[in-house]
């Protein structure tokens, strides 16, 4: 695949802003995760979030069961109790282990932020969903977290959903240099890329269906304030398209994302032992495109 045209650029995005509203950043976040579980009939081959939890399983093979997946960026829980759903229905109904048995791969929910009030209500909707309550650096994993995983006999396999373009340099060189010395895995998710049409086209058509599908939500929700900030003063969708592009340019290729790793730090022979696969798989025709990479080592 050809390297962009357009250079990497670290820029600010609203909805990281510590004066941008909190309630407001409730809804840009809601919106995104419906980017993420929304599976349209004839149009999308499936949502994002089941792409997701078909590449880790398929990828991870007959090891997927030995992983523990560690969401370090989990913000109000995002895609990530629908991948744990999609992956354990998948799992269950192809891929019983050597004893027949259905052991279940659990999910962490964690971020520098925690929403506890958010995980509390995914982690009861499914008893392999968790989460860690206290703030959690994912330049420094608690030491017990992790420790925690490999007494229970399994891998840390570390997620970063539309979250790795957040990062500037030196903050993603420390994440994977901790991930290389205290985890097994790690998986990086995108929505968007640093393209005119998985970028700029991208998020303007989705600046347009979030507005047509608005009043539905507003009703879902019982939250008459999403049409003001839609219709009258349209905050939320100008919010999340510019958002988009901010992040499509901030978004690394799998080259860049290497190279990070291969200068992280961390000892060199524990770098080599490190795999890297990526691709792009389309779950709507033209823009709806996961690009991903998968590193585990070896």
């Amino acid at each position: 695949m050809a390297p962009p045209l357009v250079p990497r650029m670290h820029l600010f995005e609203i909805d990281d802003q510590t004066w941008f509203p909190a309630f407001l950043r409730a809804r840009v976040q809601a919106a995104l995760t419906l980017a993420w579980v929304t599976h349209i009939p004839f149009l999308q081959s499936s949502s994002p979030a089941a792409l997701v939890a078909h590449k880790l399983s398929s990828h991870l093979s007959t090891t997927v069961r030995d992983y523990v997946f560690i969401d370090f960026c989990a913000g109000g829980g995002g895609p990530t109790p629908s991948i744990e759903a999609h992956m354990n229905q998948e799992l269950n109904s192809t891929r019983p282990d050597a004893n027949g048995a259905l052991e279940p791969v659990r999910f962490i929910l964690t971020d520098l932020h925690p929403h506890v009030e958010d995980w509390q209500k995914a982690a009861a909707l499914s008893p392999n969903v968790s989460f860690v309550a206290q703030s959690v650096d994912a330049a420094a994993a608690p030491a017990e977290l992790v420790a925690a995983q490999k007494r229970s006999g399994k891998k840390v396999f570390r997620l970063f959903n539309l979250a790795f373009h957040h990062f500037d340099d030196p903050l993603a060189q420390a994440i994977l240099k901790n991930t290389v010395e205290t985890s097994d895995g790690f998986g990086i998710f995108e929505l968007q890329e640093r393209t005119f049409l998985g970028g700029f086209i991208n998020c303007i058509l989705f600046g347009i269906g979030i507005c047509l599908l608005a009043p539905y939500y507003a009703f879902r929700w019982r939250s008459p304030a999403i049409l003001f900030f839609t219709y009258v003063i349209p905050i939320l969708p100008f919010v999340l398209v510019f958002d988009g592009w901010m992040s499509s340019l901030r978004t690394r290729t799998p080259d860049e994302v290497e190279a990070l790793l291969r200068t992280c730090g961390a000892d060199p022979a524990e770098i080599a032992r490190w795999e890297v696969k990526s691709g792009r798989d389309a779950f709507m025709p033209l823009t709806g495109n996961l690009n991903w990479v998968i590193c585990v080592r070896r």
